[in-house]
């Protein structure tokens, strides 16, 4: 993934799911290589079967929420991120990411909210 060779990444986890569909990770994995190549829908689809087999799996919450949220589906990204800190309540980077998809949709009492909760949990805007 580090590497950016996305191709590779989505034939490794191709194989790993063929050996076993079962398990999670390889799909969340296989979902971080779609979301580098800019494949929101596929993004989504790997989420959710991640989420189907494991209901408390943080990082396909947050990564479909991602790609919800690239996909102008505010209010679904909004659940996945509030899902997100449900499962790991001082997960700052889930109140950030919320707080973004509020001010995509003009609320910004609760982006602010979740902007002072995510700095007071430690989480420090990156740099433009």
């Amino acid at each position: 993934f580090q590497q950016r060779n996305f191709d590779q990444g989505i034939a490794d986890c191709d194989m790993a799911i063929e050996l076993d569909p079962t398990l999670s990770q390889s799909h969340v994995n296989r979902s971080l290589c779609y979301l580098g190549q800019e494949k929101f829908e596929m993004v989504l689809a790997d989420c959710t079967t991640a989420i189907g087999l494991n209901p408390t799996g943080l990082q396909a919450y947050m990564l479909r929420g991602i790609a919800c949220s690239r996909l102008g589906q505010q209010d679904k990204a909004i659940a996945d991120f509030t899902e997100a800190f449900r499962i790991d309540p001082d997960y700052a980077q889930a109140y950030y990411s919320r707080g973004v998809a509020y001010q995509e949709l003009g609320d910004q009492v609760k982006a602010d909210a979740d902007f002072a909760k995510a700095k007071e949990l430690g989480y420090e805007e990156p740099e433009p």
